[in-house]
């Protein structure tokens, strides 16, 4: 199946942007994907850790103060008995079960049931042994509530403590894989950033350079069309020309011989020896036959004015100009400038008409009695402008199209390779503004 190369790219553009859509929703899934796993990691891992090891800290420096109280009852420097370290124990047993309890609800899921059941009946025994000693040395036995502190509690602190640290370096290296796993997490989002942006710019590019070579395919073909176009008008214009010509000519030549023929002989018959009443019949018919003559001249003026031929543009626009006013009551200023050059035919009956046609747009639709033509010659340029104060082009045309007479002159200024602008003057109206260059223009 042929393809044509001038068709709409809108369908691919759709199709692009449709992808380029597809890829901006799955880049944010992901990356929103990424940001609540991050989040996650960071709740359940990295933060817990933290609570866990304040609360691992905590028991540790518990077990610290312990240490030391057991230290100084083994002394015997206080003079005090056993029995009044009691209440620090108490004391530290309720920060203990405190802390106790906090840690296992911010224990790390990762760690074994175990251990943690270790730790919590190591503490558990710890305290029996506890409650042992200071049931002997209430019972007036500090010899042997010495012993048990040597033989049974200081190993057991020990033990505690060193559970205690191996939790802490547990905790620090869970922090740390999930501090390592932040930071991959990161560096995946960062990469798979660039790739996106890369591959977001490049679709950008493609996208621009297709638009753009298709932008290119569409002005080439309005390039052509508009040449055809043009071509055809000139074709249109040139033989509209031609014909009005060459009727102009066959009504003035020939008709126009034809009908001063017979006015010739109508008078010629009026004078001989007729009846009265035949005499005035020939005499009405005469006058007829001179009116016919007068409109078919008027005729073939309108149709191509032959002065135009003879005497060139200038002279065509003085000659025009009062007849118009005649014609339509309008006064017109008439103003020329500069030294009128050499116009060809080809030229000055586009200007010419591109003149008629404005001032019959003043006569139309303008409702104003007074309108202004300003000419100006130069060797390579002629500026032709028609003015009128009336109601203006906006209000002339409601629908907003223009007429087929601006329509005709725009293609004749195009013929001409010229500019024709139509403005509002600053006190209202309509400003025809035809601009040519002599040099340059050559008709076909």
């Amino acid at each position: 199946m042929k393809t044509n190369p001038f068709s709409s790219p809108t369908g691919r553009l759709i199709a692009g942007l449709a992808v380029t859509l597809a890829a901006v929703a799955i880049f944010s899934w992901y990356a929103l994907g990424q940001v609540f796993r991050l989040r996650d990691l960071q709740t359940t891992a990295i933060d817990r850790n933290r609570k866990d090891s304040l609360q691992l800290l905590r028991i540790q420096n518990n077990l610290n103060s312990l240490g030391l109280a057991m230290r100084d009852m083994l002394n015997g420097d206080e003079p005090y008995p056993l029995e009044a370290w009691k209440g620090q124990f108490e004391r530290l047993r309720r920060d203990f079960d405190d802390a106790l309890r906090k840690e296992r609800q911010f224990a790390p899921a990762g760690l074994s049931p175990e251990r943690q059941q270790y730790f919590t009946a190591s503490l558990s025994q710890f305290w029996t042994s506890v409650d042992q000693v200071f049931t002997l040395a209430e019972n007036g036995d500090p010899a042997r509530a010495r012993s048990l502190i040597r033989t049974s509690l200081e190993p057991q602190q020990a033990g505690i403590s060193s559970t205690v640290a191996r939790l802490l370096v547990q905790n620090n290296e869970a922090e740390e894989q999930a501090a390592a796993r932040v930071t991959e997490i990161y560096r995946g989002v960062e990469r798979n950033i660039y790739l996106f942006l890369a591959a977001v710019l490049t679709a950008i590019l493609l996208t621009s350079l297709y638009l753009i070579h298709s932008n290119r395919l569409t002005f080439a073909r309005l390039e052509a069309l508009s040449s055809q176009r043009s071509g055809l008008a000139r074709k249109l214009i040139t033989m509209q020309e031609e014909v009005l010509r060459s009727i102009s000519r066959e009504l003035h030549d020939e008709f126009g011989q034809i009908l001063t023929a017979m006015g010739t002989m109508l008078a010629r018959a009026e004078k001989q020896d007729v009846p009265p009443r035949f005499r005035e019949d020939v005499h009405e018919i005469r006058e007829i036959a001179q009116d016919a003559l007068e409109k078919t001249r008027g005729l073939s003026l309108a149709l191509h004015p032959s002065i135009l031929d003879e005497g060139g543009l200038e002279q065509a626009m003085d000659w025009y100009i009062p007849i118009f006013e005649k014609q339509t009551g309008i006064r017109v200023n008439y103003e020329k400038n500069g030294a009128s050059p050499v116009v060809p035919d080809e030229i000055a009956i586009h200007v010419y008409r591109v003149l008629q046609e404005a001032l019959n747009n003043v006569a139309r639709h303008a409702n104003s009695g007074e309108a202004w033509v300003r000419a100006r010659f130069a060797p390579q340029r002629l500026l032709l402008e028609v003015e009128d104060h009336g109601v203006g082009i906006a209000q002339r045309a409601p629908s907003g199209r223009p007429g087929i007479g601006v329509v005709a002159m725009r293609e004749r200024a195009a013929l001409l390779r010229g500019s024709i602008e139509f403005s509002r003057p600053a006190a209202g109206g309509t400003l025809v503004r035809l601009d040519v260059p002599l040099a340059e223009v050559t008709i076909s």
